[in-house]
């Protein structure tokens, strides 16, 4: 499914993964906009008759290739970028769980450049989005 999300008439409900594997975390590089050549977590847009849990498994497996399990909503932040005069660009309303890894080796889906495990030392160099460091750093303080 493409369509163009830009200049949206409402938000759209995204869904993410903290995914962990042996004390790492999953990070996918986007290929697209928003954020095409970034580090995320894999997620993507709910679509009609999904649930919030569902979307976090089909996006995990799409973006990555990994199989997850165990899913605990970890909490919501909003993602709004505004062009050049002020319009709303793009508005996401992201919902995030933490999972854990099952199976699968990391590969990028169609929409990802990169798909890999991450040191949580390393993560400050990747340069996340605050919100997006966070709810990892949030994630990795609940498993300690």
């Amino acid at each position: 499914m493409t369509d163009d999300r830009t200049y949206p008439a409402r938000p759209y409900v995204g869904v993410g993964a903290v995914v962990w594997k042996d004390g790492k975390v999953l990070l996918i590089r986007r290929a697209n906009d928003p954020g095409a050549g970034t580090w995320s977590l894999p997620g993507g847009t709910q679509e009609l008759g999904e649930t919030v849990s569902e979307t976090a498994h089909r996006e995990v497996r799409e973006e990555s290739g990994i199989e997850i399990k165990n899913l605990k909503l970890l909490g919501a932040f909003d993602s709004i970028q505004h062009d050049e005069n002020g319009q709303v660009l793009y508005h996401y309303t992201l919902i995030n769980y933490e999972a854990f890894w099952i199976s699968g080796q990391p590969h990028p889906g169609e929409a990802e450049t990169e798909a890999r495990f991450f040191a949580i030392e390393g993560l400050t160099e990747l340069d996340l989005m605050e919100p997006m460091l966070n709810i990892i750093l949030q994630s990795a303080k609940r498993r300690a």
